[in-house]
């Protein structure tokens, strides 16, 4: 399960997630996204509640990224030891922003 706190201030959008980015959930965050990204200058996605992510939340994440690369920029906050060693093993932390 997947729960997504959306706040939304002029240009800038924060996502906080909370539970479990995986194969049930990515498509969730995937529309979330795609609705949301049309006028957005910074993304960030708030990870402290996060608790797992597998590869199909990794593909989610790496196409924001590329729209975000386009017309702004994206950062990880709040990033957990679990979900940050994901991100070290599959070189996800070269490409992402994680503060």
């Amino acid at each position: 399960m997947l729960t997504i706190n959306k706040t939304k201030e002029k240009e800038e959008l924060c996502l906080a997630l909370e539970g479990r980015l995986d194969t049930v959930t990515a498509p969730q965050l995937e529309k979330e996204l795609q609705g949301s990204l049309a006028d957005v200058k910074a993304l960030t996605l708030d990870f402290e509640r996060l608790e797992y992510i597998s590869s199909a939340g990794l593909r989610v994440l790496l196409a924001a990224q590329k729209i975000m690369n386009r017309q702004g920029e994206m950062k990880l906050v709040h990033v957990n030891e679990t979900v940050k060693e994901i991100f070290e093993v599959t070189g996800f932390c070269d490409i992402l922003n994680i503060e």
